[in-house]
């Protein structure tokens, strides 16, 4: 196996990576970062006020997102998989 071969497979599992959380961590940004600015607004420091609507949003998106995460993931590990198993026929 080449070095080439492993920097591939690790920038593919990296990019595994950025696909199936970055849908996730960019609500969860956005929404905290209106909410900030909302916060900062209107003086209003209510720790439950920034909480509460990030975890809604994170979980519907989570729950609108879910099979597509799982569909990547999965075919990333049967990929993964058949390359260790063709490694052990060489």
């Amino acid at each position: 196996m080449e070095f080439d071969t492993n920097i591939n497979y690790l920038e593919d599992a990296f990019w595994q990576i950025i696909l199936a959380a970055g849908p996730i961590l960019g609500v969860a940004l956005s929404i905290g970062l209106l909410i900030g600015i909302i916060q900062a607004a209107t003086s209003i420091n209510e720790m439950t006020l920034s909480f509460v609507p990030k975890l809604v949003l994170v979980l519907i998106t989570l729950a609108l997102l879910a099979n597509f995460m799982m569909t990547e993931l999965t075919d990333y590990f049967a990929y993964i998989f058949d390359q260790i198993a063709s490694i052990g026929q060489a």
